[in-house]
């Protein structure tokens, strides 16, 4: 056996018999991208296959059961903690090749894709038929459904409509050993047996491989407004965000940034607010457009002393949309590395959150950004700084350490959309009691029972 793969020459053979021609890969220079995702940590994979059939699934699965060989699936590899690493070797599933959308129906609002669909493809396709797929992710441009189902991916519009797991209704997967099951199917309702598809979704890779779901689709949206409104203080700011649902109004999306974010964005170019905005608020509605055109009108009368406000309607909205994806690369202004969190605290806790997160930026000396999905209480976490000088990697990990302190000791949770992966393994404990991490490794065990689907992660 070759120590540096952990596969002999006769399981190469038959993993050459299974995925023939360039399906695999145990070229160093060809896997370098499947030992890293965008969290940046990194392991060399023994192998790389690119199934195209589950049947190329199955068989990989009864090879790795029985010689208990770790197998790791991923597709894009956005995720930011570490969730498709192979940190104990083994080989890596890519799902890109398994890309179809299968069918899409308006008359019964499903949608039944591969895993290794882009998440923006779906979205785009759905609305030519006049569908909507809501779960939008900021990575959507470039996720995949597969990794979108085993993160349980947010986004923007997660206030009103909910994550990825409100919008699969079933899943056909293979699991260690080669079987293939299904979860659920093209059907809204259905509380026959215990709910295997929900517990699929956010587990990680680690419990089965997708290669089929079956998705809910919406009727989509006739009209839709986004509201830029900054403030000269951050409570002016939250406060306005609790009248606009005081009044009713459930916004599609609705984000906070502080001042921190705006003056980054400021120093990154040009920004349509006076300097003396210390906070924003992004709001859309969407719906029939009269009623859009009514929440705008309430909107407008619940707001309190904004310093700007910028509406834009339809796909105008993009200019503002425009100002959000932008934190991302000013970030680097600040720094030529960032370590990334999100977590979630309940709606009425994120002030205390984000001047606790302040005060923790300023005890360590970093650049610590802090902002986003207000409407669900879910905080963007990046950490700014020079990963060459070891004592600013110091000063960031144990900075973390209390900022996730902080988040449970507010009521929250330690991850709301990115999953747990390698970065947040150790602080599991924190979070979950004894008894039911007890549990949730008892369930891996009877589906996974020799733990070869993505080692080493979340448990």
């Amino acid at each position: 056996m070759n120590r540096a793969t952990g596969l002999d020459r006769s399981r190469v053979k038959l993993l050459r018999d299974i995925f023939p021609g360039d399906s695999m890969t145990l070229a160093p220079e060809e896997m370098l991208i499947y030992g890293t995702d965008a969290g940046r940590q990194f392991s060399l994979p023994w192998a790389v296959v690119r199934p195209g059939e589950a049947t190329q699934v199955q068989e990989l699965m009864r090879l790795a059961h029985k010689d208990r060989i770790p197998v790791i699936p991923r597709a894009r590899g956005t995720n930011v903690v570490g969730a498709c690493v192979p940190d104990q070797g083994g080989i890596v599933l890519s799902c890109l090749r398994m890309n179809r959308i299968i069918s899409l129906d308006s008359q019964d609002f499903t949608a039944l894709v591969q895993p290794g669909v882009i998440t923006g493809e779906l979205a785009r396709k759905a609305g030519s038929m006049g569908l909507f797929y809501p779960p939008d992710p900021a990575s959507m441009r470039f996720s995949t459904i597969g990794g979108n189902i085993a993160t349980n991916a947010g986004g923007m519009s997660a206030v009103k409509y909910g994550v990825t797991r409100d919008y699969v209704l079933g899943l056909e997967l293979v699991l260690p050993g080669g079987d293939l099951i299904s979860t659920g199917g093209p059907v809204h309702k259905n509380v026959v047996g215990l709910d295997l598809t929900r517990l699929m979704v956010g587990s990680e890779g680690t419990l089965g491989v997708i290669v089929n779901a079956w998705l809910k689709l919406l009727p989509a949206p006739e009209y839709r407004a986004t509201m830029l409104v900054c403030f000269d203080n951050e409570d002016l700011a939250l406060g306005a965000a609790d009248d606009v649902f005081r009044r009713g109004i459930l916004p599609c999306a609705m984000e906070f940034l502080p001042r921190e974010v705006m003056e980054c964005l400021a120093e990154y170019g040009p920004v349509p607010w006076p300097g003396n905005s210390k906070s924003a608020l992004i709001i859309k509605v969407d719906g029939l457009k009269t009623c859009v055109e009514n929440h705008v009108e309430i909107i407008r009368r619940a707001l309190k002393g904004p310093t700007h406000l910028d509406l834009a309607l339809q796909d105008d909205d993009q200019r503002i949309w425009e100002l959000r994806r932008l934190i991302n690369p000013a970030s680097f202004t600040l720094g030529p590395d960032k370590a990334s969190d999100d977590v979630v605290v309940p709606r009425g806790k994120v002030l205390d959150a984000v001047r606790g997160i302040r005060n923790i930026s300023g005890k360590y000396s970093l650049q610590i950004l802090a902002f986003g999905h207000i409407g669900d209480g879910n905080l963007h976490v990046n950490y700014m700084y020079h990963a060459s000088d070891p004592r600013l990697g110091a000063k960031v990990t144990a900075a973390r350490r209390e900022v996730l302190r902080l988040v449970l000791d507010l009521g929250g949770s330690i991850s709301g959309e990115h999953g747990t992966g390698l970065s947040k393994r150790p602080f599991i404990s924190w979070q979950l009691s004894p008894r039911e991490l007890e549990v949730i490794r008892g369930i891996k065990k009877v589906f996974d029972p020799e733990g070869v689907l993505n080692p080493g992660k979340m448990w």
